[in-house]
């Protein structure tokens, strides 16, 4: 996608109007300023930003995000930590002590207990909870994996499985059920688990890409540099190579990890994000961000460098809401207000996929994508609305933009092949979302991890210090490691719906939930492989009710087609030209069109008194037969008895005789009416009308001939007003004739 830098509408208070963006950070943020904080921990499985004091433990959410979100607290004992984490039904809180013990308290009860390690010869790492069927809590360990069943009636845990391995660090993410371990001289060999509800599948071992420094030294692998993401639904392991300058990508698939291109950086520090599947790499010594839809087959950013934009921040916000009646509490108001204002501060820290820690500041942030700033930094259409048809987070206003797009395309009357490939791409979309089921299903329900091949989960989340650990608690810099770009995929348009429906199939997967399905594979038959990737889950991806931005028929009408035509902006043979492209998408992907277009065509080709090319359609069945068509014939048919004629063959045709009868009636043939009424068997028309039509002829013998057949046809018609009205005047104007 070409892109040029565009400017976000939105004003920023102290910032200045109208900078330059694509992504912001809506303030205020969550603020986490409490007194004798210890620091800032990040429990991806939960969602929940702790906070730890001396004695208390302050937890709060973030998803669904906002700033206005009170902690909750929990008491614990005085001493040191390393980690926090609660069991997934935040019952049971564990608190790492040492780098041999961990702490567990039940919330309910106060009940505690404490793990420790057996051999002083092996270091804690790290924990986290677990969904698998057969543990609850996994440890890992300098000697490998320890995976424990939690016992409340003996509130100890209980030993299940140990995974022996040489540990340097690792990295897990509750959302991918994913862990990589560490390990060898340069910690650049991974050995792989996935722990889901499916049960436990190992992954093969492989080795990450390090270029080599012009000197002898070997350079080591932090856990800094090593990222799990989800894009799409689909898992990627992300490496900083700081000797390359570059972004190595390796993808999951059920027998092999294969590596998939690479992204240059720019910066010696960076930092991913990922906001509705799209790839934000943050150029931290730059303060820039570069956006990547990794869908796209190209490695192009999709927009140009530019900072993060702090909105709806105005300098006077702390001040106004912190009253202050002395000068020092006012100067500290101001200055707690300018930190808030810091972009790309030193002590931000990332936590993918969405949200920046300020620890020295205490302040969590979300980050958004602007889609209106991204829509309108690029000239190349088609793959504007692509991108934004596969946008979710904010679908209604992907939709929007989407509307805007294709209708500020038909004013500016752009060549009619340009408007064909747009329309394409929204036909396309919406055909997907009705094969997918995603467009009627509004609001989008969690799914757990299904089958076993499977690493479900999509986005990574990690302790703000410990979750990746080489054995230290150390405050981590904000994260670094991305996505790369080239990516292999089966068809040249598609969505992540198609990624959610297409990956949890019970029968294509082994029984065996111990091994991937499929043959082996190295990295030169990628191709092959791509039959069987590993996806994930797009449970807890959703934080907010979800729509489709798929664009149906019905919505291109009413907020494309009619519009432009209630304008008389164009000139209705162009319209039509636009109108009969949105026919051939639709035939192509056989999706159904809304009468009202067909409607509207027929109206401007009346209009135009283009009857002609106006019957071919007819009889072509280019403009599919319907009553709302067949009415509108009739109607545009009376400057043309052919285009009238072909509307009432169209009523017959579909059967809808009640008002075929009442266009006879109307046309004065209402003898011939009465006919088709009996041969059809139509009781629904009113005597009356009839009657009222005979009358208006002022022929007495067809008035006869109607009170005569409504006698005979329906019982107790003699008794009706009806009859005795129009009997009376039959008799009165036989009485005229013969005077």
């Amino acid at each position: 996608m070409a892109w040029k830098a565009s400017s976000s509408q939105a004003s920023v208070g102290g910032l200045g109007s109208g900078a330059l963006s694509h992504v912001f950070i809506q303030y205020p943020p969550l603020r986490c300023n409490i007194p004798g904080s210890r620091g800032f921990y990040y429990d991806d499985g939960n969602k929940l930003l702790i906070s730890p004091t001396s004695d208390q433990i302050f937890s709060w959410k973030t998803a669904p995000f906002s700033p206005l979100a009170a902690p909750i607290t929990d008491s614990i004992t005085e001493g040191p930590i390393c980690s926090v984490r609660f069991s997934l039904d935040e019952k049971i809180m564990a608190v790492q002590r040492s780098n041999i013990s961990i702490q567990f308290w039940h919330r309910e009860t106060g009940d505690t207990f404490t793990h420790r390690c057996k051999s002083e010869s092996e270091s804690i790492l790290g924990f986290f909870w677990t969904d698998c069927p057969s543990c609850d809590i996994v440890i890992v360990k300098t000697s490998g994996l320890d995976l424990f069943a939690y016992d409340s009636a003996s509130k100890s845990l209980i030993l299940v499985e140990t995974k022996k391995l040489a540990v340097s660090w690792y990295v897990y993410t509750h959302e991918s059920r994913l862990i990589l371990l560490a390990s060898g001289m340069q910690c650049k060999t991974f050995h792989g688990f996935q722990l889901s509800s499916a049960g436990i599948i190992r992954l093969p071992k492989f080795e990450m890409v390090m270029a080599k420094p012009e000197a002898n030294s070997k350079p080591v692998l932090a856990s800094e540099d090593v990222y799990i993401v989800t894009v799409y639904g689909r898992i990627y392991c992300l490496q900083v190579d700081r000797v390359a300058m570059v972004l190595h990508s390796y993808r999951f698939y059920r027998d092999a990890i294969i590596q998939q291109g690479s992204l240059p950086i720019y910066s010696s520090k960076v930092a991913v994000s990922v906001v509705d599947n799209v790839l934000l790499v943050h150029q931290v010594d730059a303060k820039v961000v570069i956006l990547y839809d990794i869908f796209a087959d190209s490695r192009a950013p999709i927009s140009a460098p530019l900072p993060v934009l702090l909105r709806g921040f105005q300098r006077s916000d702390i001040s106004n809401s912190r009253p202050s009646t002395k000068e020092s509490e006012s100067s500290e108001a101001s200055d707690s207000n300018d930190n808030e204002a810091i972009i790309y501060g030193a002590d931000w820290t990332f936590l993918v996929p969405d949200l920046i820690c300020d620890v020295a500041n205490k302040l969590l942030w979300k980050i958004h994508l602007d889609l209106e700033a991204i829509s309108a930094s690029s000239s190349e259409v088609p793959s504007v609305l692509e991108f934004l048809q596969r946008r979710k987070l904010e679908a209604n206003k992907a939709k929007q933009l989407c509307l805007a797009i294709m209708q500020t395309m038909i004013l500016e009357r752009r060549p009619i092949t340009m408007v064909a490939k747009a329309m394409d791409v929204l036909v396309t979309s919406y055909s997907l979302s009705l094969k997918t089921g995603s467009y009627f299903k509004g609001i989008k329900t969690e799914r757990t991890p299904s089958s076993v091949p499977n690493v479900s989960g999509p986005g990574q989340a990690t302790d703000v210090f410990t979750s990746r650990t080489d054995g230290k608690s150390v405050q981590h810099e904000p994260a670094t490691g991305v996505n790369s770009v080239s990516f292999s995929r089966p068809s040249t348009y598609s969505s992540s719906e198609m990624e959610d429906n297409c990956i949890f199939e019970p029968s294509k997967i082994s029984s065996n939930d111990t091994q991937f399905v499929g043959g082996k594979v190295d990295a030169s038959a990628e191709s092959s492989t791509t039959d069987n990737p590993l996806n994930a889950s797009v449970s807890e991806q959703q934080e907010s009710q979800l729509t489709s931005p798929a664009i149906s028929p019905d919505e291109m009408y009413r907020s494309v087609f009619a519009p432009i035509e209630e304008e008389m902006t164009v000139e209705p043979s162009y319209l039509v030209a636009i109108i009969l492209e949105f026919f051939r998408c639709a035939n192509l992907e056989r999706v159904k069109v809304h009468p009202s277009v067909y409607v509207l065509t027929i109206q401007l080709l009346a209009r135009s008194e283009q009857y002609a090319e106006l019957s071919l359609f007819i009889i072509n069945k280019v403009i599919e037969p319907s009553k709302e068509v067949a009415l509108q014939l009739l109607e545009s048919g009376r400057q043309s008895l052919q285009i009238r004629k072909l509307g009432s063959d169209m009523l017959r045709q579909l059967s809808l005789n009640h008002d075929y009868v009442l266009l006879l009636v109307q046309d004065g043939y209402y003898l011939e009416a009465l006919r088709y009424a009996r041969k059809h068997k139509v009781t629904t028309i009113r005597p009356s009308l009839f009657l009222e039509a005979a009358f208006t002829s002022n022929d007495s013998q067809h008035l006869a001939a109607v009170l005569r057949f409504f006698s005979d046809f329906i019982p107790g018609f003699r008794s009706t007003s009806d009859f005795f009205t129009y009997y009376n005047v039959l008799n009165e104007m036989s009485s005229s004739v013969t005077a």
